[in-house]
């Protein structure tokens, strides 16, 4: 009886890669992308690599004989790829343990005070130097102070693996206001040991990634998302609104009436531009008391231009305008003869 041969293509197909085989393999760095213990491979652009690398996987001597070896799905295969913690060692049980927090604050406008939060941090027992702050939208993928918050409590948790690392915010919605966004923080948070904590909101605490916890975590994370949108749609329609009562929103004009009429007049007695352009004073906004630039004289010249050279068409665009503000249904526009004869 001959015996049965069995190639390496089936018997790298016949085993499946358990949680121990990966966190075996991240023991190990990668040759290839130059992942860090503790991490998942990286693939070329820059998303958790579908299988871990051969030149990683096979510095396991139980997994050498293998071709791939899958990333599992708590590491995230396809979701953007982060630093991990490198998986720690058994402790002895009389090893003392301690409670480190790293607080994270934000708001979106520039206009938004964070001072609120930073005292409610500092009053659970933050340190200033541990907490992160910044104002930028949550809509930016990128947060910069958010993420070095993240990979402090990442470093942390990797030199200290006894003590309990609990990345603190006032609110969920200081995280962000996407659901699967959240989702995916929580999970990831929770994959490399850290605790999330909120000091408010509806769901104040520690979270806890199992059980009902997990289900109302999403719950109010959808809520956030909810409410995101209903104040991108009051604000539009604010905006709307006020747009129809002339109000329209943006920094004023640098070039004036009066600047304007000054322009033309000494334009007319034969002075350059250049001429004119020190003698303007900008009368209000940031550069109040400063002179113009010479390319915004030059573009409220040609904006001027045009409106005299299509008198009419202006006078009737004023006309529709007040038109609208008078009543719900616009009149109709006069004949287009009426607009076709110029003087």
């Amino acid at each position: 009886m001959k015996p049965q041969l069995i190639c390496a293509r089936d018997y790298g197909h016949s085993q499946e890669a358990s949680p121990s085989d990966a966190d075996d393999v991240e023991r190990h760095p990668c040759p290839r992308c130059r992942a860090d213990p503790g991490s998942p491979c990286r693939s070329r652009s820059g998303a958790v690599a579908g299988t871990y690398h051969t030149g990683r996987f096979t510095k396991v001597p139980r997994l050498a004989k293998l071709l791939r070896v899958p990333t599992p799905a708590d590491r995230g295969p396809g979701q953007p790829w982060r630093p991990g913690t490198p998986v720690p060692l058994a402790l002895a049980p009389d090893t003392p343990t301690a409670d480190i927090r790293i607080g994270y604050a934000r708001c979106s406008t520039v206009t938004q005070e964070l001072q609120s939060q930073l005292d409610a941090l500092a009053k659970h027992g933050i340190e200033r130097d541990k907490v992160f702050s910044e104002k930028i939208s949550t809509r930016v993928r990128v947060r910069p102070q958010f993420e070095a918050a993240l990979a402090l409590a990442r470093q942390i948790k990797a030199h200290a693996p006894h003590c309990r690392v609990i990345f603190t915010v006032y609110e969920m919605k200081r995280l962000g206001r996407d659901a699967a966004e959240l989702t995916a923080l929580a999970d990831h948070l929770t994959a490399h040991g850290l605790v999330l904590e909120m000091l408010a909101g509806p769901l104040p605490g520690m979270y806890d990634p199992s059980g009902p916890g997990r289900l109302l975590f999403a719950f109010f994370a959808a809520m956030a998302e909810t409410e995101r949108e209903n104040i991108r749609e009051s604000t539009l329609e604010g905006l709307d609104a006020a747009a129809r009562k002339g109000k329209h929103g943006g920094r004023p004009p640098v070039i004036t009436d009066d600047m304007l009429h000054t322009v033309l007049r000494r334009r007319a007695n034969g002075e350059s531009v250049e001429q004119i352009q020190p003698d303007l004073i900008i009368p209000t906004g940031k550069r109040k008391g400063q002179a113009p630039s010479v390319a915004s004289i030059y573009r409220a010249l040609a904006e001027h231009e045009k409106t005299e050279a299509y008198p009419e068409a202006v006078a009737q665009a004023h006309a529709d305008f007040a038109d609208l503000q008078d009543a719900d249904v616009p009149r109709p526009r006069p004949d287009a003869t009426t607009l076709s004869s110029r003087p």
